[in-house]
């Protein structure tokens, strides 16, 4: 396992005093983390400290929306996790880049604000999790959102997050959208409006042309509100106990060891992998795997790191020479210096892209019901996670599985905290994900050989075409599929022994402790789960302050 590199030198904020109390403690200032220590302290009434492992979010490449391909590739602020080996994938170490800084994720994805299908969160509360239907998730959304170009009963203005239509999306997004069309997949003008199915661009979480982290939505305004102390460079040991009860957040920073307190409740809110691996640090998971690292079980919770879900996703790419696409060109670099003015200037423009600026939601069955596959489409080539450069310009579609039935998990490698944990996805276990994937794989590759996107010659990378056979793409996939990029499910909600919360987002079992991300998501839900993971946010505030 390849360990990320992290932080050791000095810090780049003060802590609060070893001991310091405060009403609650938030682990981890991603987006559902910033969106909390927003909420919980806006009354006034509370104190609130957030611990974000990552520095402060101040590189001004954070603001730039195309810098994304540079962000997945370095480590300052993307943990950069690998997979244990993976026998789906012809046993590769899959990536799996996480935000590592204030808004986490937010700071380093694609911008893509999807919410995911009604049948999604209805299908989480007959599952037994009360109050996580689709008409009451809904709301949350709407408190959210800021969306400048879409009204109505399923959109909102005057949230935080503000939520917008790409400023200059390259006319490749327009022809994709065409090509769709013409393989008859139908127009689709809003991915988040009555109807999901479609191809169509996809709005961002950008203002001006410049990235809305959640850092920047809910937390730059509020950074000076008294009570509200916000603490980077705090990597989390373990939660402090008496009993079953969580009293405190032990954290190191620097070379320090510190504690904070929590009068009412401490929240994880580290994600699919920092959540469990917090819990297990702390004593509350799986047994036998805890005492086999000789970690002191306070609570046998077997499902903490299991049920791990992800998008498997495999991204066909074609080179192509013309105007409006991207890549590692000579006239890309002739090209820069003027988009640079421009950004600046006027907030639009090449930096403004998002890379992923269209895509669609299709099935790939007979039958009525919802959308199975997801397209991306990027006027660029892409390869291995833009971890491996290819010269020239093209484009590429992405092809993943929304709802697959793989389930992974994540276990610790070490007691120690600063140990990147063991991630298992398991991706393609499940024979009928590969079967889908396969579909989508022909879907996508007819999508590329329709006009207007084969108006004019183009080549494929990886001899696209040469691949007839359901064996044959099965083995082409196994070669280079991956994430998404949207793991879930490691602090299932919902009841049973294999549950970690309960539909009010406390730990089974134990007083004080909370967890609100995406890890709580009994299903992988049919989209981008940054949108969704916010939701979960701004529920757990009121869930949080109803008490």
């Amino acid at each position: 396992m390849v360990q990320p590199a992290r932080d050791r030198g000095r810090a780049l904020s003060a802590a609060p005093p070893s001991g310091d109390e405060f009403d609650y403690v938030i682990v981890g200032g991603g987006s559902a983390g910033c969106v909390l220590a927003n909420r919980l302290s806006a009354s006034g009434k509370h104190r609130v400290c957030l611990l974000e492992a990552g520095p402060k979010d101040r590189n001004p490449l954070l603001r730039i929306p195309a810098a994304l391909a540079v962000l997945v590739r370095g480590t300052r602020y993307n943990w950069r996790y690998e997979t244990v080996p993976q026998a789906g994938l012809a046993g590769r170490l899959g990536f799996q880049p996480r935000g590592r800084t204030l808004g986490g994720c937010s700071a380093i994805n694609a911008m893509i604000y999807v919410r995911g299908h009604p049948a999604d969160y209805d299908g989480w509360a007959a599952a037994g999790n009360a109050g996580w239907a689709w008409a009451d998730v809904l709301p949350y959304f709407l408190r959210a959102e800021d969306n400048l170009d879409f009204a109505g009963p399923l959109h909102a203005q005057g949230g935080p997050l503000s939520v917008a239509s790409l400023r200059s999306p390259s006319p490749w997004s327009h022809r994709f959208i065409a090509a769709a069309c013409n393989s008859g997949i139908p127009l689709a003008t809003d991915f988040n409006g009555p109807e999901q199915f479609g191809a169509g661009l996809y709005q961002v979480t950008q203002t001006a042309g410049r990235r809305c982290s959640v850092a920047t939505a809910y937390l730059a305004p509020v950074r000076q509100r008294p009570g509200l102390a916000v603490v980077t460079q705090a990597q989390a040991s373990r939660l402090l106990m008496t009993g079953r009860r969580v009293y405190g957040v032990e954290f190191v920073q620097g070379t320090t060891r510190r504690r904070v307190t929590a009068r009412r409740e401490v929240v994880v809110c580290a994600g699919a992998f920092g959540s469990p691996q917090l819990l297990m640090l702390s004593g509350l998971g799986p047994g036998p795997h805890l005492q086999a690292l000789g970690i002191d079980v306070i609570a046998d919770l077997p499902g903490v790191g299991q049920h791990l879900q992800d998008h498997i996703d495999y991204t066909l790419n074609w080179r192509r020479r013309a105007a409006g696409l991207y890549g590692l060109t000579l006239g890309t670099a002739l090209r820069l210096p003027r988009e640079v003015w421009r950004y600046c200037r006027h907030g639009d423009g090449l930096l403004t892209s998002n890379i992923a600026e269209a895509g669609a939601f299709l099935r790939c069955s007979a039958g009525e019901g919802p959308p199975e596959l997801q397209l991306h489409f990027a006027p660029a080539i892409i390869e291995d996670h833009n971890r491996r450069l290819v010269f020239g310009a093209g484009f590429s579609i992405h092809v993943c599985v929304l709802q697959p039935a793989s389930r992974g998990e994540v276990r610790l490698a070490s007691p120690d905290a600063r140990d990147a944990p063991l991630i298992d996805p398991r991706f393609l276990d499940a024979a009928q994900d590969l079967t889908m994937l396969i579909a989508g794989f022909r879907i996508a590759r007819r999508i590329g050989a329709a006009p207007p996107l084969a108006a004019e010659a183009h080549e494929s990378l990886h001899a696209l075409e040469s691949l007839v056979t359901d064996a044959d793409i099965a083995a082409e996939l196994r070669r280079r599929a991956d994430t998404l990029y949207h793991p879930v499910g490691t602090c299932r909600m919902g009841g049973g022994r294999d549950a970690v919360v309960d539909a009010q987002l406390k730990v089974h079992g134990i007083v004080g402790l909370r967890v609100a991300d995406a890890s709580i998501m009994p299903r992988l839900i049919r989209g981008n789960t940054n949108a969704p993971t916010i939701m979960i946010a701004e529920k757990a505030a009121d869930l949080l302050l109803a008490e």
